[in-house]
C-alpha cells in the first residue's frame, strides 16, 4: 500500500491521540454522548479512508458539524440526528454520481488560503480553555469563549495546565524544525502524562472515563414518517460535509508535494461514511482539517495512516480506555495549538496578499468570516466577493477603440476624399467580452459619438457576448439611427450571430444592407452611403454586404 508503512503507522497513531478527545468532546456537544463521537471516528474514519478520494484525509466528528447538529437534536431528538446523517449520506453519494465534486476546482486560491487561516485561528481559540485549565465557558463564538476563558484564568490561574500545554506545543514546534521525522507529538503527550502522574499534578485535568465499546448496528432510530421534515436539515448537513471535506482535501494537497485528491470519489467516500455511522449511533461526519493537518505534518503518505487512526481508536474503545483516560486535556490542547500554528504558511499568505489588492481582500474577508461566522458562510462570502471582483476585472478588459480609417481605405483615394471620409465616418473596434458586467459602459461611450454621419462597428474581436451585451448593442444602434447616424457592422462571428439574432441587435443595419464581412468592405459601404446622401462625389460602388460563408475580420 505504501513504501513507508512505519511513517504511516506513526502518523495514524499520532492522529488517533489527537482525535480521541475531539471525538469524545464533539459527541458530547452534539447531544448524543461520547460514545456517538467515538463511533463516528471509528466507523466513518475507516470507511472514508478506504473509499474516499484523498490519501491523506482523516474523517470524523467536527466542530463545524456539531454547530449544525445542536438545533437538530433540540427539535427532532437523537433519532432525528441519526436519520439526518443517513439522508446526508445518500445525498453525498448522489452528488458523487453526478460528478459535482469537480466544481470545487473553481474555488479561488485566496478563498482556500483564507479558509485555512481562519480555521487555524478557530482551532487555536477552541483549545484556549483546556490549555489554560479552566472550565469551558458558555458561548457559541470561539472568540467569546476564548476571551471568557482568559478572564477565568486571570481570576484563578492554573499554571499547571498552562505549563503542560505550552510545553507540549513548544516541543512539537521546536522538534519539527530540528528533527521533522520524529513524532514529537506522541513524545510530548507521553511526557506530559507521565509528569502529571509522577508529580501528582492535581490541576492537570485528565480526559476521564471512556465508553467501553461500540453499539451493535441498528436501524431502530429510523422513522419513515419524519423523513420529509428532516430532508432540509439533511441537505444542510450534506452541503457542509461536502464543502468541508473537499476544502480539507484541497488544503491537504497544498501541504504536500505530489498528492492530488479525486473530488468525486471523496464525496462518495464521505457518503458511505455517513450512511454507516448512524447504524452504530454515530453523528454525521466530515473530513477534519485539524486531524488531516496532523496526519500530513507527521509524515503520512497513504490511506494506511487514516486507517491506523480508526483502528487505534477502536482498540482504545475496546481495551485501552483506562490508560488513555489519564492523558491531561492540557497536553492534547498543546498538540492542537502547535498544529494550528503549523497550518499557517506565512510565506504563502504574504505572497498572496501582495499579489493584488483584490486577492488580499478576498483572503482576509474569508479568514475573518470563518472566524466570526462559520465555514459555510465564509466560503460563500469568499466566493461571492471573488466572483464580483473577477467580473469587474474582466469587464475592464472590454475596450472601444477608434480605428484609423486611413489604414482601411484603398490607396486610390485622394487626400481630399480621405478628409471627407474622415469627417463623416468613424469606425470603432470592440475588443474583449461584451457581457452584462461591461455592456453599459460600452453603451455610454458609444452614445457620445457626435458630428458624424456613419458609425462602423468592428465586432471581429469581441471574445464573448451574452444577451445583455446584445441588448445593449441593439440599444446603441437604435439610438444612433434615431439621431440620423447610419450604423454599419463588420466582422460578426458565427458563434455570436445566434445571440445577436435572438434579440434583433443588428436588424436595422441588416435591413439597410449595412452588415459586412470585413472592415474595408464596410468602409466602401459607408462611402456609398455618403455618396447617396450627396456628401461625396460619385465613384466606384460599394462592396457587397456580408453573405453566408464570408470570413469576418
Amino acid at each position: 500500500m505504501t513504501r513507508t508503512p512505519r511513517r504511516d503507522l506513526v502518523a495514524g497513531l499520532t492522529v488517533a491521540v489527537v482525535a480521541l478527545p475531539l471525538a469524545l468532546g464533539f459527541g458530547v456537544s452534539s447531544g448524543l454522548g461520547a460514545a456517538a463521537g467515538l463511533a463516528t471516528a471509528v466507523v466513518a474514519g475507516a470507511l472514508a479512508a478506504l473509499f474516499g478520494g484523498s490519501n491523506l484525509q482523516v474523517s470524523g466528528p467536527t466542530g463545524a458539524m456539531t454547530v449544525v447538529l445542536v438545533p437538530i437534536v433540540a427539535r427532532y431528538g437523537p433519532g432525528g440526528v441519526l436519520t439526518v446523517g443517513l439522508l446526508a449520506g445518500l445525498i453525498l453519494i448522489a452528488l458523487a454520481l453526478a460528478r459535482a465534486g469537480r466544481y470545487m476546482r473553481y474555488v479561488p486560491a485566496p478563498v482556500v488560503e483564507g479558509f485555512t487561516l481562519g480555521i487555524a485561528c478557530v482551532i487555536f481559540l477552541q483549545q484556549v480553555p483546556n490549555a489554560l485549565g479552566v472550565a469551558p465557558p458558555e458561548g457559541e463564538r470561539v472568540l467569546v469563549v476564548a476571551w471568557r476563558a482568559a478572564a477565568s484564568f486571570a481570576t484563578a490561574p492554573n499554571w499547571t495546565a498552562l505549563g503542560l500545554s505550552a510545553g507540549v506545543a513548544a516541543v512539537m514546534l521546536a522538534g519539527a524544525r530540528l528533527r521533522p521525522g520524529v513524532p514529537f507529538s506522541i513524545v510530548a503527550v507521553i511526557a506530559a502524562t507521565v509528569a502529571a502522574r509522577l508529580f501528582d499534578l492535581r490541576d492537570a485535568t485528565p480526559i476521564g472515563d471512556l465508553p467501553g465499546g461500540l453499539p451493535a448496528p441498528s436501524l431502530a432510530f429510523l422513522d419513515l414518517s419524519a423523513l420529509s421534515s428532516l430532508l432540509a436539515p439533511a441537505v444542510a448537513v450534506a452541503a457542509l460535509a461536502a464543502l468541508e471535506s473537499l476544502l480539507s482535501a484541497t488544503v491537504a494537497d497544498g501541504m504536500t508535494v505530489g498528492q492530488r485528491h479525486d473530488p468525486d470519489r471523496e464525496l462518495f467516500g464521505q457518503g458511505l461514511a455517513n450512511l454507516a455511522a448512524p447504524l452504530f449511533g454515530g453523528v454525521p461526519a466530515t473530513a477534519a482539517i485539524a486531524r488531516t493537518a496532523v496526519n500530513v505534518r507527521t509524515g503520512a503518505a497513504s490511506r494506511l495512516a487514516a486507517l491506523t487512526h480508526a483502528a487505534v481508536l477502536a482498540v482504545v474503545v475496546l481495551a485501552a480506555a483506562p490508560l488513555v483516560s489519564e492523558i491531561p486535556l492540557a497536553a492534547l490542547a498543546g498538540v492542537l495549538l502547535a498544529t494550528a500554528i503549523r497550518m499557517v504558511e506565512v510565506g504563502s499568505l504574504r505572497a498572496m496578499a501582495r499579489s493584488t489588492r483584490s486577492d488580499g481582500a478576498v483572503l482576509g474577508l474569508t479568514a475573518v468570516a470563518t472566524l466570526a461566522l462559520d465555514l459555510v458562510y465564509a466560503v460563500i462570502i469568499g466566493l461571492v466577493v471573488a466572483g464580483a471582483l473577477a467580473l469587474r476585472a474582466v469587464a475592464r478588459q472590454v475596450r472601444l477603440d477608434r480605428v484609423d480609417l486611413r489604414s482601411e481605405l484603398p490607396g486610390e483615394h485622394g487626400d481630399e476624399e480621405h478628409a471627407l471620409l474622415a469627417e463623416h465616418i468613424v469606425a470603432y473596434r470592440i475588443d474583449g467580452p461584451l457581457f452584462f458586467a461591461a455592456a453599459h459602459r460600452f453603451l455610454l461611450e458609444l452614445s457620445e459619438v457626435s458630428d458624424v454621419r456613419v458609425v462602423i462597428l468592428r465586432l471581429s474581436r469581441v471574445t464573448t457576448m451574452d444577451v445583455t451585451g446584445a441588448l445593449v448593442l441593439k440599444d446603441a444602434v437604435e439610438r444612433l439611427e434615431r439621431r440620423g447616424i447610419a450604423v454599419l457592422a463588420s466582422g460578426v462571428r458565427d458563434d455570436q450571430r445566434r445571440v445577436l439574432d435572438s434579440v434583433g441587435a443588428l436588424d436595422v443595419p441588416r435591413r439597410a444592407g449595412h452588415e459586412y464581412a470585413t472592415t474595408p468592405e464596410a468602409v466602401a459601404g459607408a462611402r456609398a452611403h455618403l455618396h447617396g446622401a450627396g456628401l461625396l462625389p460619385a465613384r466606384a460602388s460599394a462592396m457587397t454586404p456580408v453573405r453566408e460563408g464570408r470570413r469576418p475580420t
